[in-house]
C-alpha cells in the first residue's frame, strides 16, 4: 500500500513537470468544443470505488484538451503571471502535507510560514512592518477584508459597533473612489451591505490616475466617515494615483485610504519603479495578489492592514473549540476563510527563489518587455493609446470591429494570447506583460504575428 501513493504522486508530478516543458512551444489558447470537454468530464458516477491510477489517467486525458497555456511566457492576458518552480514545488508539498492553517494549533509550521514571508512582503512593498498580512486568494478577498477593517474602523470612530449591530440604522458612511477602479472594489462593498450606490466616483486623469483636485474638492463637500479607494495600478494603463499626496488628503479629514494595488503595488520593489507609489506607507490598508506579478501559483494574495487590532476585529470569531497560540492575530483571524490552505509556504519559497534583487529584476524586466511591445506594434503602425508606465499596453487597429477581429484572431492563432477591453469608450487590445519566462524573443514573436494576423 506504500508503494501505490508514491507511484501515484510521481507519476502526476512527472505530468505536471512534462507540461510545464511543453509551455515554451504549446500553442497558447486554442478553440475549444466547451460541450465535448464538459462530456469527458461528464457521465454517471460509479457506484463502485476507482483505482486511484485510472482516476489520474482520466483526469489527464479529460483535461488536456481544455487547457490554456497561462502559465507560459506568451500569455498575455487578464495580468497573469507564471509560477515560479520553487514555488510550484513548494504548492505541491503544501497538497501532500494538507495543513489547516488556521492558527499555530493547527499548523504550527504553517503559520511560521506566513509571518515570515509576510514580512518580507512589507519589506518589497513599502509597507510598515508593523501592519498585519492575510494570506488570502486573491484581491477580491484582499480588498474585501481592507473594506471591512476600514468598515469597522470610521464607524467606531462614530460610535457605532458594526460587528454587533450591523449596518441598519448605522451612520452614513461615504465611499470615495476613482472612475477607473477595478470591480472588484464594487462587488466588496455589495458583499459588506455597502451596495453600489454609496459610491462618490472621482474623476481620473489622461492616463487612468485619480484626479487628485477632484478628490480634494469630493472631500471637502461634505461631512462623516470616509473611506477612500486608491488605486496603484489602473488595469487598463498600469497608471498608479498619487498615493502620499492622496493619503494626506484622506487623513486630513478623518478617513481611511485603502490602497488596491493588484499587481501595480509591486512597483515598490524595484527602485526603478518606486517613485510611482511615493507614499504607499501612509496608507491604512493594501490589497495585492502574488499570483500575478509575483508569479505564485494559484491562488495567492494578500490583505495588510496598518491597524493589526482593527483587522482581526472586522474579521476574525471565537469558537470554543478554537485555542488560539495568544498574542497578535494570525492565520484565520485576517481572513475570511476558517479552513484555510497553508499559502505561506509557496509564498515563502517563491520569495527565497527570486530574493530581493530578483523581484526587483522582474518587474523592471516586464516593464522593459511592456515597452517594447509597444514600440513594436506602434512601428507596425498600429495605435498605442496609453502612456506604458509599467506593464500594461493599450493598442487599437482602428474601429472597435477591426479591434475585435484581431483579438479574436490573435487568440485563435495561438502563437500568444491577449485579451480585450473597453478603456475610454473605445475596444482594445490590452497587453499585460506579468511572466517570469517571458524573453524579448517572446514578445517580437508576438508583435510578429499580431501584425501578420491584423493585415
Amino acid at each position: 500500500m506504500a508503494e501505490e501513493p508514491n507511484r501515484l504522486f510521481r507519476t502526476a508530478a512527472d505530468h505536471a513537470t512534462g507540461y510545464r516543458r511543453s509551455l515554451p512551444g504549446r500553442p497558447v489558447g486554442v478553440p475549444v468544443d466547451q460541450e465535448a470537454l464538459t462530456r469527458a468530464f461528464s457521465g454517471p458516477l460509479s457506484r463502485d470505488p476507482s483505482p486511484p491510477e485510472r482516476v489520474l489517467a482520466e483526469l489527464l486525458a479529460a483535461a488536456e484538451p481544455g487547457l490554456v497555456a497561462s502559465a507560459g511566457p506568451r500569455y498575455f492576458g487578464f495580468v497573469v503571471g507564471g509560477a515560479l518552480p520553487a514555488a510550484t514545488a513548494a504548492d505541491m508539498l503544501t497538497a501532500g502535507w494538507d495543513q489547516l492553517a488556521t492558527n499555530a494549533v493547527t499548523s504550527p509550521a504553517a503559520i511560521a510560514a506566513e509571518a515570515a514571508a509576510g514580512a518580507w512582503l512589507k519589506d518589497l512593498l513599502g509597507i510598515p512592518a508593523s501592519a498585519s498580512t492575510g494570506f488570502v486568494t486573491g484581491c477580491q478577498a484582499a480588498n474585501t477584508a481592507g473594506l471591512a477593517a476600514a468598515r469597522h474602523r470610521v464607524l467606531a470612530e462614530a460610535g457605532w459597533d458594526v460587528e454587533r449591530r450591523g449596518l441598519l440604522g448605522a451612520p452614513p458612511i461615504r465611499v470615495i473612489a476613482g472612475e477607473e477602479r477595478h470591480g472588484t472594489i464594487d462587488r466588496s462593498l455589495r458583499l459588506l451591505g455597502f451596495g453600489t450606490d454609496v459610491i462618490e466616483p472621482v474623476p481620473a486623469g489622461p492616463n487612468g490616475a485619480i484626479d487628485i483636485e477632484a478628490l480634494r474638492m469630493s472631500l471637502r463637500a461634505a461631512s462623516g466617515p470616509a473611506i477612500v479607494c486608491l488605486q496603484a495600478g489602473n488595469v487598463n494603463t498600469g497608471a498608479c494615483d498619487r498615493l502620499g499626496e492622496a493619503c494626506e488628503l484622506v487623513h486630513r479629514h478623518g478617513g481611511w485610504a485603502h490602497v488596491d494595488g493588484a499587481f501595480g503595488l509591486w512597483a515598490a520593489a524595484s527602485p526603478a519603479t518606486r517613485h510611482l507609489v511615493d507614499g504607499v506607507e501612509l496608507a491604512d490598508s493594501w490589497a495585492c495578489d502574488g499570483h500575478k506579478w509575483l508569479n505564485l501559483p494559484y491562488d495567492s494574495a494578500f490583505a495588510f492592514c496598518a491597524r493589526p487590532d482593527v483587522h482581526a476585529a472586522a474579521m476574525s470569531y471565537a469558537a470554543a473549540y478554537l485555542t488560539g497560540s495568544g498574542g497578535a492575530p494570525v492565520g484565520a483571524d485576517l481572513t475570511a476563510e476558517s479552513s484555510r490552505r497553508a499559502r505561506g509556504f509557496a509564498v515563502w519559497a517563491g520569495l527565497r527563489e527570486l530574493g530581493r534583487d530578483g523581484v526587483a529584476a522582474l518587474v523592471e524586466r516586464c516593464c522593459a518587455l511592456a515597452r517594447r511591445f509597444a514600440q513594436g506594434l506602434a512601428s507596425a503602425g498600429f495605435e498605442v493609446v496609453n502612456e506604458v508606465v509599467l506593464n500594461q499596453v493599450l493598442v487599437g487597429f482602428g474601429d472597435d470591429a477591426r479591434t475585435e477581429r484581431v483579438i479574436a484572431a490573435v487568440q485563435a492563432d495561438g502563437t500568444c494570447w491577449a485579451g480585450g477591453t473597453t478603456w475610454r469608450g473605445r475596444r482594445l487590445m490590452r497587453i499585460s506583460v506579468s511572466n517570469a519566462t517571458t524573453t524579448e524573443a517572446d514578445v517580437d514573436l508576438s508583435v510578429a504575428a499580431i501584425t501578420r494576423l491584423a493585415a
